[in-house]
């Protein structure tokens, strides 16, 4: 009796001390898993079914945490991924979000318009940064005749999106139909320069054309001359008048100061006469 009792105290003793060693060997393992693991990371996924090419609004996803050792360059981490963008395949819930099945959602004005990206480089120049909605026209430099022109390609061209790095204006996106984009884009490849500047077009104030201001300069030009002689002459007529009257004054002033005859006084005639009667 005792010595079964004693068996049976051993036994337990034994297999406690086994569940402890097996326990504390699960607790190494899996802590050695998550130092492989690398921690978790949140990533998103659909919350709701996501139609296909139909923008993704901020409830239609959530996240969820995964081991960062499957985290992948393709998985969506943060949520600007995920502004004006649609999904490229139908969506059910809790299918994870990858940059491989998004593209930029198309917000062109007209259903037959492109899309045409152009960035600064060494053919294209923006005489000014750019804003979302501006019109702009679009000058080409080229020697394809043999001969340098520059011209007048495009006016009035919609900039659909403006791109930045770091702050910094990079180009725009370019909405035109499909005939002018093939145009464009052989003129971007093979001319010399392009040049993109902002169109007045629907400014409040008309800009005024060189050749209003040159016919302004000439009109003031050639009705300057015209004025001048009538001026000189009015201008000598007065001279004249006013020497006339210069002349005229001192003469009524020389009869006004001419001298007047004194006549002889009593005196006078007495001297002379005692002279007479000496002589």
């Amino acid at each position: 009796m005792l010595d079964s009792k004693r068996k049976a105290m051993i036994f337990l003793s034994l297999a406690f001390l086994l569940a402890i060693g097996a326990g504390f060997v699960y607790l190494q393992k899996v802590s050695q898993m998550n130092e492989e693991l690398g921690g978790m990371t949140e990533v998103f996924v659909a919350g709701q079914d996501i139609f296909s090419r139909e923008l993704i609004r901020p409830e239609d996803v959530s996240v969820q945490a995964i081991p960062n050792r499957f985290v992948t360059d393709s998985h969506i981490t943060n949520v600007d991924d995920l502004r004006q963008k649609v999904a490229l395949v139908p969506l059910s819930e809790g299918d994870l979000l990858t940059q491989n099945m998004l593209k930029e959602f198309d917000d062109t004005q007209e259903q037959n318009d492109r899309l045409i990206t152009v960035m600064a480089g060494n053919n294209v120049v923006f005489d000014q940064q750019l804003d979302a909605m501006d019109l702009v026209d679009i000058i080409v430099s080229d020697t394809f005749s043999g001969e340098a022109a520059t011209t007048l390609f495009m006016e009035d061209v919609l900039v659909a999106r403006v791109a930045t790095s770091g702050g910094e204006f990079q180009g725009v996106q370019l909405e035109m139909t499909i005939e002018q984009a093939q145009a464009f884009i052989h003129r971007q490849n093979y001319a010399d320069q392009l040049r993109i500047i902002r169109s007045t077009a629907g400014s409040s104030e008309a800009p005024v054309s060189p050749d209003e201001v040159v016919d302004e300069s000439e009109e003031a030009i050639i009705e300057e001359p015209e004025a001048t002689p009538n001026e000189e002459g009015n201008q000598v007529e007065e001279s004249a008048d006013q020497n006339e009257s210069t002349e005229e004054v001192p003469a009524e002033r020389g009869e006004t100061t001419e001298p007047a005859e004194t006549e002889p006084t009593d005196s006078t005639e007495q001297n002379n006469e005692t002279t007479q009667n000496e002589s």
